[in-house]
């Protein structure tokens, strides 16, 4: 199903943190169509949203596809204009949409565990309900996010998937998408104001919110490389700390699984 026109036509509460909202009942891809929308238009200011119910090519890190059924997931995009002005604190913006995305879950799933795997996959009680995904499209950044809401057991793609109808909620969308959106800004004007994660509080605020730190795991690296070892903590640039066999390695981008052992 698609969504209704009235349903669209809400996100009262979003719009009143956001730029701009434009809430589509159906798009091939979300950061596509910001990253084109605002390139085009001067009407895209910072903390521009585009969401929809329906996204029908999308795209995950790794170049991964995330596509799908219709309303059982949302896809969010955000467009970041005000960004620090050192381009070495940009490495943080993945990360603090992650633990604001986890965040915003976290308060509509008080009774749960909810946590990001680095750098920004997040997790409910150890299973993925969200991912992110930040491109840089000329002097903006936009922020994608794939969130499960209404999601059925069989519909999950992978058995260590989750959503909020598994869990057995109902998400309030508007609530989860101002939330986010609200804290993305909040920790990125921090960010902005200082350029000095450790100092603006949100190096504490990720660390906190990484349930990677202090587990096992397999990392297999761009080049194709792979190493297993344990998560110590982040570096001050972002950087997840790895400790293999008693060397720490500090790794920049790598797929991350958490290894089940026992």
């Amino acid at each position: 199903m698609s969504w209704s026109s009235d349903r669209a036509a809400g996100f009262a509460r979003t719009r009143a943190v956001a730029g701009r909202v434009d809430a589509l009942e159906q798009s091939p891809s979300t950061n596509a169509e910001l990253r084109d929308r605002s390139a085009e238009s001067p009407e895209y200011p910072h903390l521009s949203v585009i969401v929809t119910a329906d996204q029908t090519a999308g795209r995950g890190r790794l170049d991964r596809s995330w596509v799908t059924p219709a309303g059982s997931a949302l896809a969010i995009s955000v467009l970041l204009r005000d960004l620090p002005a050192d381009p070495v604190a940009f490495g943080w913006i993945p990360l603090i949409a992650g633990a604001a995305m986890a965040d915003a879950v976290a308060a509509q799933l008080p009774d749960h565990e909810v946590g990001v795997k680095w750098p920004n996959d997040v997790f409910v009680d150890e299973r993925k309900i969200c991912g992110i995904l930040a491109e840089a499209t000329g002097q903006a950044v936009v922020l994608g996010a794939g969130i499960n809401t209404a999601m059925t057991t069989e519909q999950l793609p992978v058995p260590t998937a989750t959503s909020f109808a598994v869990i057995g909620a109902q998400c309030d969308e508007d609530r989860l998408v101002a939330d986010y959106v609200g804290r993305v800004d909040e920790l990125l004007g921090g960010l902005r104001a200082d350029g000095d994660a450790g100092r603006a509080g949100v190096h504490a605020v990720v660390s906190q919110r990484c349930i990677t730190i202090g587990r096992t795991v397999d990392v297999s690296l761009p080049d194709g490389t792979q190493m297993r070892g344990t998560a110590t903590r982040l570096h001050l640039d972002g950087r997840l700390a790895i400790v293999v066999d008693g060397e720490e390695r500090l790794i920049a981008a790598g797929d991350i699984v958490h290894a089940r052992l026992g």
